[in-house]
């Protein structure tokens, strides 16, 4: 079932408009990895931020 949120992306990509598709990743910031979500520094071997609780799917 569509949910809301891809009901309203198929609204805007049909009038032209670029949908964020893809997953968000970890950023990486010179030897350290950033949250995209809450911008925690975390070092390059961690599963998820321990800031916020975001993990990569």
């Amino acid at each position: 079932m569509a949910t809301a949120n891809d009901i309203f992306d198929d609204f805007l990509a049909d009038r032209g408009h670029e949908t964020e598709t893809e997953t968000p990743a970890w950023e990486e910031d010179y030897n350290k990895k950033r949250c995209p979500e809450c911008g925690g520094l975390h070092e390059m071997a961690a599963p998820e931020c321990t800031v916020c609780g975001w993990t990569p799917n």
